[in-house]
């Protein structure tokens, strides 16, 4: 299952916090798999992704709430953590810098922290997306941050690694962890 953390509607569509949905959208473009489904609080799409079927999902809870979507597809579906896979923006990465990991701490990121909350564990993959940091910014400024859009000219530095993100979820579906790491940290 690959989920993509953002919020829904179109008032956040190009927000940087929506980088996961934009993502996971590209994702599906690439692999003709369209978002036919609402269940357990979510927009979902399943389909083959190279030699994988793969389910897609965008928590349709708000980000701070993508545990409880999250979870509930974990469990219908019988999802073990190591074939989890979610798409998040992450302020301490350089604009369009990806990395790959699993498990490990939140960073401080309230979508990362629900989704351990709701499972009882931090044993999923995730590929965070650099969005940045503003300059002396506090929580009111980071807010604002990451609830703002990408200006033009960073939408034209993203769009590569977005195409990246992309590859590097094949890479996790048709051959590893370490491979996908290797190639793409």
């Amino acid at each position: 299952m690959i989920v993509g953390l953002g919020n829904p509607g179109r008032r956040y569509a190009g927000n940087r916090h929506n980088i996961g949905f934009v993502c996971l959208n590209h994702f599906a473009r690439l692999y003709s798999i369209r978002w036919d489904r609402k269940q357990a609080k979510a927009r979902t799409g399943e389909g083959m992704a190279g030699n994988s079927n793969a389910l897609l999902a965008k928590p349709q809870t708000y980000m701070n709430l993508s545990g409880q979507s999250v979870s509930r597809l974990v469990n219908k579906y019988k999802i073990g953590l190591d074939d989890l896979i979610v798409i998040h923006d992450d302020l301490d990465l350089p604009l369009g810098r990806i990395r790959i990991r699993q498990g490990g701490g939140s960073g401080g990121h309230k979508g990362i922290i629900s989704i351990i909350d709701e499972l009882g564990s931090r044993d999923f993959i995730r590929i965070r997306f650099g969005i940045g940091r503003p300059a002396f910014a506090d929580e009111d400024d980071i807010v604002d941050f990451v609830l703002s859009d990408f200006t033009p000219d960073e939408k034209d530095a993203i769009k590569a690694s977005i195409a990246l993100v992309s590859q590097a979820v094949s890479c996790l579906l048709d051959e590893s962890l370490e491979t996908a790491m290797n190639k793409y940290n």
